[in-house]
């Protein structure tokens, strides 16, 4: 594990000889965002297609009451996060998949579920407050290297997903009984996609907390969709927002001394912007 972080964070040197990148903890905050933001943006354009933004919020703070039930139980709470928001992602998917009910409703009824779940535990538990605080701002200035060898893996899996499964994904989207005729496994794809969504978002509180998690996700995909008419191109102009916000965020918090995660979503928000203003002055055809 040294070994590779190692030779990373010797190529980083290379790569980045500034101020801002000597120290290990600004290295280790840089791959930490370029690891987590680009696979949260690629997963937000079918989530934003689908009208789906307020999913990733609901696996958001499901990850706070994961996080209540670690300290609770005295278990890792970054084990319980991932655990309880892979569990409310694949009961989401199946509700849906079993009533008749939009996507919204669903996942509204689990939002709220999960939240007040996550109250109970905390007003039982007077002393669990300041347990969660790095979980609900994020930090990626206190990543350990395990968490980034957790990210690298995970970058690589969505990766391998999203290269075998975007376009079934987008097909669903469009509609799903035309995907049914097309050989979509349409239940078995949702859950996966669920699932993939619940392991990025977890791994992206590290980075921005849960507070702002869902911005990871929604704001590339928006501002992809401002200057982008294809999937593929969506998908290529979210990824880049999301790696251009990261890095950028981690300079600007450096020399504005502002809190990093709030300083990516900030970034990238202004790429929103850019992108919106140069969506409403171009000509139409």
């Amino acid at each position: 594990m040294e070994t590779i972080l190692s030779g990373v964070f010797a190529l980083m040197d290379r790569l980045l000889p500034f101020a801002f990148a000597e120290p290990a903890f600004m290295k280790r905050a840089l791959l930490a965002l370029l690891l987590t933001a680009p696979p949260a943006a690629a997963l937000g354009v079918p989530l934003v297609q689908h009208r789906m933004a307020f999913f990733s919020d609901a696996i958001g703070h499901s990850a706070f009451t994961g996080v209540a039930l670690g300290v609770l139980l005295g278990v890792s709470p970054s084990w319980t996060m991932v655990a309880f928001g892979v569990i409310v992602a694949v009961a989401i998917a199946l509700v849906k998949e079993r009533t008749e009910l939009s996507s919204d409703t669903v996942i509204g009824v689990f939002f709220s579920t999960v939240v007040a779940l996550g109250i109970a535990i905390i007003s039982r538990e007077k002393g669990l407050t300041r347990n969660l605080q790095a979980f609900l701002y994020g930090d990626p200035l206190a990543v350990t290297d395990a968490e980034l060898l957790w990210m690298g893996a995970l970058f690589l899996l969505v990766s391998a997903y999203l290269a075998f499964l975007y376009n079934r994904i987008l097909l669903l989207g469009i509609h799903a009984g035309f995907a049914r005729t097309k050989g979509v496994r349409g239940p078995a794809v949702e859950i996966s996609f669920a699932l993939v969504v619940a392991l990025v978002v977890t791994a992206a509180i590290h980075a921005v907390g849960i507070l702002l998690v869902t911005a990871l996700l929604v704001i590339p995909a928006a501002a992809a969709r401002n200057v982008a008419w294809r999937a593929a191109s969506a998908f290529w102009v979210s990824v880049g927002v999301a790696a251009l916000s990261g890095f950028a965020g981690i300079v600007a918090s450096w020399y504005l001394d502002t809190a990093t995660g709030a300083t990516v979503v900030l970034a990238t928000a202004a790429c929103f912007a850019v992108t919106a203003l140069y969506r409403a002055t171009r000509p139409r055809e």
